[in-house]
C-alpha cells in the first residue's frame, strides 16, 4: 500500500512536467526566431493583430459591448 501512495503522490509533479515539456517544445520555434529582429518583430506583431481580431470577432459573437 506504500508503494501506491507513493506512486499518487509522484503523478502530480509528473503532469505538471509534461505540460511545461510540451510547452517549451512548442515554444522553441519563437525562440529561434527571437534571434533575428526583424522577423520576431513582425511575427510578435501578427501574433498581437490575431489575438486583437479574435477578441472582437468572440465579443461580437458574444454579443458583449
Amino acid at each position: 500500500m506504500n508503494i501506491f501512495w507513493g506512486n499518487i503522490w509522484k503523478f502530480p509533479k509528473f503532469l505538471i512536467s509534461v505540460f511545461i515539456g510540451f510547452f517549451l517544445t512548442a515554444a522553441y520555434p519563437f525562440f529561434q526566431l527571437s534571434k533575428n529582429t526583424k522577423i520576431f518583430y513582425f511575427t510578435l506583431l501578427v501574433l498581437i493583430l490575431l489575438t486583437g481580431f479574435l477578441v472582437i470577432i468572440l465579443k461580437e459573437m458574444l454579443g458583449y459591448t
